[in-house]
């Protein structure tokens, strides 16, 4: 998004177009503007926030360039505390994109499967740090490849589905990062699926009878092209969750990859590692709670697909930035984080927005409603 084209008003009317009902209201409801003794109104704020955000510039620079396009007065200092204030309703912004834009009403993958997500996380650092100081929590809707949630969080709040709310029939999807028990619970207790990649120690399974299910010993019967099924339960607070281990072993260039990461990784932090987990190494697994009318090969061949989440973070990162923050101030940060994220929401507005084709090239929903 260049500069010379956000401060167009023919262009900033598409993406006020695109953002949701009442968002200019909500900004004074959620303290990010409250008077106009810098800016005239909340899309001037918005506009200039964006400036900040989305092309990287730094307080002082955008300061400047929204003096320049008669869109505010306002010094970087006074900037800086207008963007500690807006995080909540860049946040709402952001979901409110989702909603209107890329969460399609009643998307299905299959005629006998539901709605697909695909949840993930990145940590973010901040400036001079070595360590994790924020996590997002993404989630990607299949059938669309948009966005169905975000959330931003601190370093102690792990990768799981409990970050995201649930929709009765949603399957969610996620790496062995989100092979816990209470997560899992998270979701189907609110009447959801769960499909996620385990390994031999992600979490304890049990057999139908309860007894301890042992993984690696039924994975050994596995011959090249065969897939296993198996029935299994996990136990968490007093439920009992019933569910399958889906399981295919790997070929051995697939094998032998596989095993050298592991090797590489346990080399660089001083660990030994264990002959199991080598062996163990050789299987791909997975563990759903989808019933037995979905085929086992049709699971593995649904979890495939669950690199597209990642492909998402990675233009996150690489495209807009988002690896390292700005600020070490917590209300800044994550204000920015969320201002960066309203980004890539708006780009994809953009993008859904485009296959819907106007002649006249912006959609005229909001207008008309103002003219009526």
């Amino acid at each position: 998004m260049q500069r010379q084209d956000l401060l167009r008003d023919e262009n900033w009317a598409v993406i006020e177009s695109l953002l949701p009902e009442g968002w200019e209201d909500k900004t004074r409801e959620l303290g990010a503007y409250q008077r106009k003794r810098a800016f005239p109104g909340p899309a001037e704020l918005l506009r200039t926030l964006l400036i900040h955000v989305a092309e990287g510039h730094s307080f002082r620079v955008t300061a400047t360039l929204a003096e320049e396009g008669g869109l505010a007065d306002v010094t970087d200092v006074a900037l800086n505390k207008r963007l500690r204030r807006a995080g909540e309703w860049l946040r709402w912004l952001a979901a409110g994109v989702i909603d209107k834009w890329l969460r399609p009403a009643g998307a299905h993958c299959g005629e006998d499967l539901q709605r697909i997500i695909m949840a993930d996380g990145t940590a973010v650092q901040e400036p001079g740090s070595k360590g994790l100081s924020y996590r997002i929590h993404y989630s990607l809707e299949l059938s669309s490849l948009h966005c169905d949630q975000v959330k931003v969080t601190g370093p102690k709040d792990a990768e799981s589905f409990s970050q995201f709310s649930i929709q009765p029939g949603d399957l969610w999807m996620g790496d062995r990062g989100y092979a816990k028990r209470s997560g899992i619970h998270h979701v189907v207790s609110q009447g959801g699926d769960v499909l996620v990649r385990i390994g031999t120690k992600s979490m304890v399974l049990e057999d139908e009878q309860g007894y301890r299910f042992d993984l690696l010993k039924h994975l050994r019967t596995l011959r090249r092209q065969q897939v296993g099924d198996w029935a299994v339960m996990i136990s968490y607070d007093g439920y009992q969750i019933m569910g399958r281990v889906c399981a295919v072993k790997k070929g051995e260039a697939a094998t032998r990859l596989a095993q050298k990461k592991i090797l590489r990784e346990n080399s660089k932090k001083g660990r030994k590692t264990k002959p199991e987990t080598l062996e163990a190494a050789q299987y791909i697994c997975v563990f759903t709670t989808l019933d037995q009318s979905i085929p086992a090969e049709k699971i593995l061949m649904i979890y495939r697909i669950r690199w597209q989440v990642e492909l998402a973070f990675k233009r996150l990162k690489s495209l807009l930035g988002t690896g390292h923050l700005h600020s070490k101030h917590p209300d800044s940060a994550k204000a920015w984080l969320y201002g960066k994220l309203l980004t890539a929401c708006l780009l994809e507005a953009l993008a859904a927005a485009a296959t819907r084709f106007f002649p006249w090239g912006y959609p005229i929903e909001t207008a008309a409603r103002e003219t009526a």
